[in-house]
């Protein structure tokens, strides 16, 4: 071969070389939606003159931060989640499998590149004339030692192994992303535990006071009852009603337990080891001003979308790797090195050996396996890209659903707010006017009642107005962007 052909050949190859076969990703359009709900939203919501009750305006486009849910105003909380953050195994988790991920990149790289051996071997060998079509010529035992070095290289022809690098970068992007859900969905979880564990306590504080008030009511009515002055079932009546109250107690003391073992857990610790301070409503303050993301904005901000799209990145990139099996595949190796029957002998002239040689292979036929791996690939990237848009469509059901709550949650905390209070001052209106025999323990029974349920569904739409607050936090991202990515650094190239 002339060296023209040699050189149009070396060109060509290196041509071929730098293409890699397989479809280029295009990251999808996203929805042209404008809005999150049906309805327009209300620029405030409503207000109440209760603990949680504050006016919350929206600032549309504002700046989310990293440290979100400092805006409750609470040092405790605030210490909670940076503990969680510190010592949750589950955090650890998802950094070290992104750093997994980072280091199967790093190996992938080594692929594109020739790979050099040096080997060293030693035997002894027996020989005999049959070996050479002479049975009657001696046998000959000798050792044989030989120091080599090994050149390999697999030209990337099709681009197979760049493709591959690229479903394993995608792979990366997937693993940086579950650490910023995992760590999303830990703050998160610690803020709306720490809510629950102020409701119920209050819950049961408030239950207490009924409690104790129900009791006084029944030690009154047993010295009413001894002087005549109410019937046996009234006083019946009044010790059933104390004794109902108190049997929700246990319920709700059994909640607490178990809501602080939790949030125990969330932060890397054993209940018994945990110390955790206890939290009530005054630890707490709602914020007034809340951001709202743009809709052309969540896509990028949500993780679950863009674990989603590195999904799709990744399978689609394997539609190459599948593509590339079907061209050739070729090798170039080559060995330098030397043999000798002595070790001191393997530096002497005339005991080099070398060899050279390229290696081509061409699939012809395999019964269709290499076109349906390719199918199969497709239809992965088909799967994904219908993941993607569930995911696209969940994202924004989150946050429309958590501004539907946060709008109806703040009126519904406003009819509570003022429900306990008729149903207190009804309480105390029927305590009084069973002093002077104008209500009877029938009436006062229901007025109890009433206040109980009503000043427990009071505290309930308490807590809804900050574990809503939370919830918009975490549908809009959480505003991981803002801060440094959580994990190892990015993937670097390492020869």
């Amino acid at each position: 071969m002339s060296r023209f052909s040699i050189v149009v050949a070396l060109a060509s190859l290196a041509s071929l070389a730098a293409c890699a076969v397989g479809p280029d990703y295009k990251a999808p359009e996203g929805p042209a939606a404008s809005t999150y709900t049906e309805k327009p939203q209300p620029e405030r919501t409503e207000s109440a003159p209760v603990q949680g009750g504050d006016e919350q305006r929206f600032d549309l486009g504002a700046k989310i931060s990293a440290d979100w849910w400092t805006v409750f105003g609470s040092p405790e909380l605030d210490a909670l989640v940076r503990a969680a953050i510190s010592g949750q195994p589950t955090l650890a988790a998802a950094q070290a499998a992104l750093r997994q991920a980072e280091e199967n990149v790093n190996a992938q790289y080594a692929v594109l590149y020739p790979s050099v051996d040096a080997s060293l071997s030693a035997k002894r060998q027996r020989i005999s004339g049959a070996s050479f079509g002479n049975p009657s010529a001696p046998s000959t035992t000798f050792n044989l030692y030989n120091a080599s070095v090994n050149v390999s290289y697999a030209i990337d022809v099709a681009g197979g192994a760049r493709r591959e690098l690229e479903a394993l970068r995608a792979g990366v992007d997937f693993q940086r992303l579950q650490v910023e859900a995992t760590y999303l969905s830990l703050t998160a979880n610690v803020a709306t535990t720490a809510f629950r564990e102020a409701s119920l306590r209050e819950q049961i504080r408030a239950t207490r006071e009924i409690s104790e008030a129900q009791d006084s009511q029944l030690r009154l009515a047993e010295q009413q009852f001894k002087l005549g002055a109410i019937s046996g079932s009234d006083l019946l009546g009044q010790r059933a009603q104390a004794a109902q109250t108190r049997a929700t107690l246990p319920p709700l003391e059994k909640a607490l337990a178990q809501t602080r073992n939790q949030l125990a857990v969330l932060i890397g610790k054993l209940p018994a080891d945990a110390k955790l301070p206890e939290l009530d409503f005054s630890n707490f303050r709602l914020p007034k001003d809340l951001p709202l993301s743009v809709p052309s904005e969540l896509l990028k901000q949500r993780p679950d979308v863009q674990q989603a799209e590195a999904i799709m990145r990744q399978t689609n990139a394997r539609i190459g790797v599948a593509e590339a099996l079907m061209f050739p595949q070729l090798t170039l190796s080559g060995s330098y090195g030397s043999l000798a029957t002595r070790t001191g002998n393997l530096l002497d002239p005339g005991t080099q050996i070398w060899n050279i040689g390229a290696n081509l292979l061409q699939p012809i036929f395999h019964a269709g396996q290499l076109r349906a791996q390719k199918r199969g690939a497709e239809a992965a990237y088909e799967q994904a890209f219908a993941q993607y848009r569930q995911t696209v469509l969940t994202a924004f059901q989150d946050v429309a659903d958590v501004l539907d709550a946060l709008e109806h949650d703040a009126r519904t905390l406003k009819a509570q707010a003022e429900a306990e209070a008729a149903s207190r001052e009804s309480l105390e209106v029927t305590r009084q006017q069973l002093k002077f025999g104008a209500a009877s323990y029938v009436a006062l029974f229901n007025a109890q009642r009433q206040y109980s349920l009503a000043k427990a569904a009071l505290v309930q739409a308490q807590a809804a107005r900050y574990a809503d607050t939370a919830a918009l936090f975490q549908a809009l991202g959480g505003g991981w962007w803002n801060r440094e990515p959580a994990g190892s650094a990015q993937a670097k190239r390492t020869d």
